[in-house]
Formats: structure tokens, sequence, C-alpha cells
């Protein structure tokens, strides 16, 4: 699960890092607000990415895909961004979690 989510994360973090320009230059968004907003959650997608290992990554990484949807309130196009790698990061944690139990039960059933 760690793998794929981090692997959404990364992803994310570029893609907002990116919707700072957008932010400032299209939807004229004052400098130091557009850069707090994308650079921050780009920030918090890497910091979630460390902390993958422990439940508060997971939960911080839930935060950041409400707060790229969120952005969606200043830009439109951030609400279908946000929403895509929303889906995505909910694909990573639902099919990594199967996978991780399969594993364990196929270890389990090779031990006996």
């Amino acid at each position: 699960m760690k793998h794929m989510a981090m692997a959404v994360l990364c992803f994310e973090a570029v893609i907002l890092g990116l919707a700072s320009p957008v932010l400032i230059m299209i939807e004229n968004v004052p400098v130091p607000l557009g850069l707090a907003a994308g650079l921050g959650l780009a920030l918090l997608c890497l910091v979630a990415c460390g902390l993958l290992r422990t439940t508060a990554g997971e939960w911080l990484g839930h935060l950041v895909q409400l707060g790229a949807i969120g952005l969606g309130l200043v830009a439109p196009i951030m609400f279908f961004v946000g929403g895509m790698f929303a889906a995505l990061w909910a694909g990573a944690i639902l099919l990594g979690r199967k996978i991780e139990r399969d594993r364990a039960r196929w270890a389990a059933a090779e031990g006996e």
C-alpha cells in the first residue's frame, strides 16, 4: 500500500506545485496566497510520503486530497484534478490493503 500511495502523492506534489503559477497568473490570486496554496499542499504531499509508515501519514494524505479539491473554489479545474487524485489515492489505499492482506494470507498458507 505504501508504495502505491507514495507514487500518487509524489505525482500530486508535482501537479500542486505547478498549480501555483496557474493560480497566480490565470486566476489572479495574490502571489503569497497562490504560493502558499500550491506549494504548501505540495510540501504536505511530500511530508505525507515520509510519514506513510504511520497512520498520521495516511491521515495527512487524506487532508491533502481535501485541500486539492478545495483549490477548486479558486481555480475550478482543480475540482477535476483534485478529484482525479483523490480517486487515485483511494484506489492506492484500498488496493494496497487488499494486496497486503493477500500476501499475509499466502505467507500463512505457505508456512502450514
